[in-house]
């Protein structure tokens, strides 16, 4: 029984993405054929192309921190102070992204290593949403061209929004 319903969620998926994602890219074939000519397609491809060799080393940068989080951080570490929806874990989660720098693509491997660990889904949404808005170099730039007045306000408020957006998400949205 167990293998006839993980084989129809399997089946499922594999129905869904060819019903949604088949007629799209025929869609985006089509229309690129009809409204560009080939020089542009070719600077498409190129600027893809580019855009792949500029990211898939990050990718593999952000896989390999993943890993190393699961193997160096306890889980119980994880979940006291990130586990659940509270306030408290959101707020953590929001000044944790605040402080690290994620480059692009690296923050998804580590925060799904992070719920693998227990991280729970208001905190991963909170991280999610300050990482990318601040980070520690991120911080000193905006202090130096606001100044500390606006910086500092600038900063609480997206801590304060990440942790609420997370505690609302984890609370109602996600439960």
């Amino acid at each position: 029984m167990l293998a006839l319903l993980v084989l129809g969620g399997i089946i499922d998926t594999w129905v869904w993405r060819g019903f949604v994602l088949g007629p799209l890219v025929i869609l985006t074939i089509y229309v690129s054929r009809k409204w560009l000519d080939d020089e542009q397609i070719h600077d498409w491809m190129y600027e893809t192309w580019d855009l792949t060799k500029k990211i898939f080393p990050l990718l593999l940068v952000g896989v390999f921190f993943a890993g190393m989080i699961l193997q160096i951080i306890p889980s119980d570490l994880v979940v006291r102070f990130v586990g659940g929806n509270s306030v408290q874990s959101n707020l953590v989660a929001s000044i944790a992204g605040a402080l690290m720098y994620f480059a692009t693509l690296t923050e998804v491997p580590i925060i799904d290593s992070l719920m693998k660990l227990g991280m729970g889904t208001g905190p991963v949404l909170s991280m999610l949403l300050a990482g990318p808005a601040l980070s520690l170099p991120n911080m000193i730039v905006i202090n130096r061209v606001l100044g500390l007045k606006k910086a500092t306000t600038y900063i609480t408020l997206t801590i304060i929004m990440a942790t609420i957006t997370g505690l609302v998400a984890g609370n109602i949205i996600w439960r």
